[in-house]
């Protein structure tokens, strides 16, 4: 499981011109999963990404996570992390999940995170989507299991 997770003032994700999630302070994560990945990974990830320390405190220290600040996630499925760009010009997406095993991870991973009391918008899983952030920092992270 591999996750980008952007500390963000703010963030959405618009399917079709609809907003189908939308966050203020937070964390934006953009989730791929590989199909090496089980109910483990997710735990882990969830559990990493939830106790996070990446917002600081009065002294500038990241000292916070963004369930000490009370701040909001808005996950995104991102299969395109698994992209091999090693070789030729177009990228081999062998190593990223099939929909059918991604999908029910990807909302297992969502649940983990609400279950920690976190508020947790979404995409759409295998939907085009545009997404928007204001990048707080910026600090960017990559999360791995």
């Amino acid at each position: 499981m591999r996750v980008v997770v952007q500390r963000t003032r703010e963030a959405s994700v618009t399917v079709a011109g609809e907003v189908v999630g939308q966050i203020d302070h937070g964390l934006m994560l953009l989730v791929g999963i590989t199909h090496e990945d089980t109910e483990k990974e997710v735990e882990f990830v969830a559990d990493k990404i939830a106790n996070l320390r990446i917002f600081e405190d009065e002294e500038g220290k990241m000292n916070f996570s963004v369930l000490d600040k009370g701040g909001q996630i808005l996950s995104v499925s991102q299969f395109t992390l698994y992209g091999d760009c090693r070789k030729g010009r177009r990228p081999n997406f062998m190593a990223a999940a099939r929909p059918e095993q991604a999908e029910p991870l990807y909302e297992l991973f969502n649940t983990k995170l609400r279950e920690k009391g976190l508020q947790v918008e979404t995409g759409r899983f295998g939907a085009m989507m545009d997404v928007r952030l204001l990048n707080d920092g910026p600090v960017t992270l990559i999360v791995e299991s």
